[in-house]
């Protein structure tokens, strides 16, 4: 028979490990765990996005500052629109700041890294960020690569020409 004591205990613990579960969960997938909204949005248009997903780290030198927010495409000139959720506490970044779409690694997650520029004009909440470079497609790189033929450029294909007007040097025949 067992007592309400030992059945208790092993609630108790249940409760305990799914409630570390859930906090483990939540902690490793959004970081913010929803208190409050400290950012502003910042606009970007790629050509290329490549990997890009919703909730990718924005990085300047390598450090968060924000995470992508949202990416759409724009029905008129059919390019990404990215919005940039960037922390307030960056929120003076020059007007002429740079946006490009990097890997980590070779097979790692995309990310958007910001260059600052040198404007005294800061960014404001909803400005569009003009100097963008596109993602790099590791996978079209590699394939132009292997299919391109390998050899010589294809103008240099006259120059190694073997066929010629003018007949072969005589040849020296050995003495006996």
């Amino acid at each position: 028979m067992r007592g309400p004591r030992i059945e208790f205990a092993v609630g108790a613990f249940l409760l305990l490990a799914l409630g570390s579960l859930l906090v483990l969960a939540l902690a490793s997938t959004n970081r913010n765990w929803g208190f409050g909204n400290s950012s502003y949005a910042l606009k970007a248009r790629f050509t290329a996005i490549g990997a890009l997903r919703p909730n990718a780290p924005v990085k300047i030198a390598g450090v968060a500052v924000g995470k992508v927010a949202d990416i759409q495409v724009d029905p008129v000139k059919y390019d990404s629109v990215v919005t940039l959720a960037i922390d307030n506490k960056y929120k003076d970044l020059p007007g002429d700041t740079a946006a490009g779409i990097f890997t980590n690694g070779l097979l790692g997650e995309s990310y958007i890294g910001l260059t600052p520029g040198g404007d005294p004009e800061p960014l404001k909440p909803g400005d569009e960020i003009f100097m963008t470079q596109p993602a790099v497609d590791l996978i079209q790189l590699v394939g132009k690569y292997m299919f391109s033929g390998g050899g010589k450029p294809a103008g240099d294909a006259a120059a190694s020409d073997t066929t010629s007007t003018e007949s072969p040097a005589p040849t020296e025949e050995p003495t006996k």
